[in-house]
């Protein structure tokens, strides 16, 4: 892609968090493209924000290939950010498939677009991979199992990668955002449900929204070269812990 506006890739950017990156990302000079498995969303979203739209499925292999070849020779900044967590049941009835799409997603997809997308961060001469993470990748909670070890492999790769690129003109960075209420997450992880998924926040004043988290991710990636956020947890000010929320 020939372009001698910083150029960005955003996964997962037909909503939610992604959808808000992009925008943030696009405000702040970038020409972005968003990159998301539903096509249509992530079109016009592109047209809203004067970026380009890339169907891309992170776990397909094939289509992460043609991802990179539509970014070409150089990259600014790739945020990782298609995820997910389905389902929430204890470990005794614990759902193979589901475990294995989270781990898909959220790992795997992760290292496929990264490999696929390192020559041309590294082209850039000082190129940043932003990880979008969960406090899910650090502490465990009941029901939680699959998406909190897939979770603490998206952090174990960025800090994995920290170590493989130390010498490298890239800044690996991670952000891993508490209670977040977006419009899809939790119907995603209840199938549908949404009066499972509106109990998560019932009560919680001021959750995090998409805009927050992007907002952070903005402010990371836009630091000088030289300094590197390795690690950042955001949440609501309600959210002590993930098992400590004040309710009203």
């Amino acid at each position: 892609m020939e372009t001698t506006t910083p150029l960005a890739v955003v996964t997962g950017a037909s909503s939610g968090i992604g959808a808000a990156t992009a925008r943030t990302l696009a405000a702040a000079g970038y020409h972005v493209v968003c990159a998301a498995r539903r096509a249509e969303r992530v079109e016009e979203l592109a047209r809203e924000i004067g970026g380009t739209a890339v169907t891309c499925d992170v776990t397909d292999e094939d289509q992460v290939a043609a991802l990179a070849a539509q970014v070409g020779a150089r990259l600014d900044v790739l945020v990782n950010n298609a995820g997910g967590a389905f389902g929430m049941t204890p470990v005794a009835e614990a759902d193979s498939a589901q475990w294995r799409a989270m781990y898909e997603v959220n790992v795997i997809g992760l290292m496929q677009v990264t490999r696929a997308l390192l020559p041309a961060l590294l082209a850039s001469g000082a190129g940043t991979i932003l990880n979008v993470g969960s406090t899910a990748g650090r502490i465990a909670y009941e029901g939680g199992a699959g998406y909190t070890a897939a979770k603490h492999g998206t952090q174990v790769v960025t800090e994995t990668l920290r170590l493989e690129l130390f010498d490298q003109p890239v800044r690996v960075l991670e952000i891993a955002p508490g209670m977040v209420r977006t419009e899809e997450f939790s119907a995603v992880r209840f199938d549908g449900d949404q009066a499972k998924a509106d109990a998560v926040y019932a009560g919680v004043p001021d959750p995090l929204t998409a805009e927050d988290v992007a907002d952070a991710i903005g402010w990371m990636v836009t630091r000088p070269a030289h300094v590197n956020v390795d690690s950042l947890v955001i949440k609501p000010r309600a959210q002590a812990a993930q098992h400590k929320v004040h309710r009203v």
